[in-house]
Parts: C-alpha cells; sequence; structure tokens
C-alpha cells in the first residue's frame, strides 16, 4: 500500500520572476499566491539600501554592506546581481540551486536587469511582469506610499517606462488592477508550470500497469 502511494512523478524545482515597476504591486500578489501555495518560499536578495518602514532584515532582504556585497560578487556567490536607484540588489546561487534539487519552488522578486541574467543562468526560470493598470494610477500608488519625495516619484514612474519596454523578454504579464483577480492569474501560472512534462526528472509510471 505504501508503494501506490508514491508519486507517479518527480520534478526538479521551479524558479519562478516576478518582476514590476516599483509600485506595481508585486509584494501583495505574492502574499496572496502564499495563500494559495504556503509551500513556495521567497528567495532573499541581498542589497546594499537601508531598509524602509517595516521591513526586518532576513525575511524581506539581507541588509549588508557595499564591502560585503563587493566580496560576495568577487567570489561568484552571486546567480544575479545589479545597480538599482543608486544601491546594489543580489541573489545568490545556493538556495536557487537547493530548491530545484529538492523539487522546491522559489519566487524572486527582482528587476528587469536580473530578470535577464536568471534566465541566462536558469533557462528554465519562469518569468512574469507585473503591469499596474496604468502609469497615473502607478504614480497614485507611489504618492500613496509616502515614503518618496516628489524628485524620487518622478524618477521612478521614468525609469517605469523603461522596465514596461522589457515585456516582450519575460513569459507571463499579469495586470494588478484587481488584487484577487490578479493572484487568480498568477496562481494559475503556477499551476501550470508544474503540470510541465519536461520539468519532470523521474516517471514512475511502470506503478500503472501492476
Amino acid at each position: 500500500m505504501k508503494t501506490r502511494n508514491r508519486p507517479l512523478a518527480t520534478r526538479q524545482g521551479i524558479v519562478f520572476i516576478l518582476s514590476a515597476p516599483s509600485g506595481a504591486g508585486k509584494t501583495t500578489l505574492y502574499n496572496g499566491l502564499r495563500q494559495i501555495y504556503p509551500e513556495i518560499e521567497l528567495s532573499v536578495s541581498c542589497t546594499t539600501r537601508s531598509p524602509r518602514r517595516g521591513e526586518r532584515a532576513g525575511r524581506d532582504y539581507r541588509f549588508i554592506t557595499a564591502r560585503q556585497f563587493s566580496k560576495l560578487r568577487q567570489g561568484g556567490h552571486f546567480a544575479e546581481w545589479a545597480k538599482v536607484h543608486d544601491h546594489h540588489y543580489g541573489t545568490l546561487k545556493k538556495p536557487l540551486d537547493r530548491a530545484i534539487k529538492a523539487g522546491r519552488d522559489i519566487l524572486l522578486d527582482i528587476d528587469v536587469q536580473g530578470a535577464r541574467e536568471i534566465k541566462r543562468s536558469y533557462p528554465a526560470a519562469v518569468a512574469v511582469f507585473v503591469l499596474p493598470p496604468s502609469l497615473g494610477e502607478l504614480k497614485r500608488r507611489l504618492s500613496g506610499r509616502g515614503t518618496d519625495d516628489r524628485r524620487i516619484i518622478q524618477r521612478r514612474l521614468v525609469n517605469a517606462r523603461g522596465e514596461m519596454r522589457q515585456i516582450i523578454h519575460y513569459d507571463y504579464y499579469v495586470v494588478n488592477r484587481q488584487i484577487d483577480e490578479a493572484v487568480s492569474m498568477l496562481a494559475g501560472i503556477v499551476k501550470a508550470e508544474r503540470a510541465r512534462v519536461s520539468r519532470v526528472t523521474r516517471w514512475r509510471i511502470e506503478r500503472l500497469c501492476r
């Protein structure tokens, strides 16, 4: 009986990439996705910027010094790294490799530069771009956060236009107009990608014939 309950297929873990202009709602969508798939872990990136209000070290980011970042980069420990808004961000290789090997799915909240690097190193990664309903709505959300002055908000809007042009390099897009609808679409992408035959590392089809 125990043998019959073993899964018919074993698959590798999936690296999911979630990118969006600042203020488009990546964190909200990820939290919603975790309600549906709590087993998906979030890759915690390293950054040289200071924590924002409400952020916690080890949960939101690994906050490190520029010197520490440089040492990790020179040692080849990053799967990707980039300079964004005057600060450095990087994704460590080891957590990704461990998740893939163990069959666990992991999600990366990274920008378009980092997404390109991850897709080069991990071609099977699934890249999803989150769009705001409009640039006007994006400006409203950025202003509503109360964390940035007008100059920074304007710069983020300029950057958003450039980032949105990179959507052609992504596998999927989700418009974050209404949270529940956007989360449902994101969950559908996860469900479909988990069913890809190409991700299976071992089949036990012979069990069906017994």
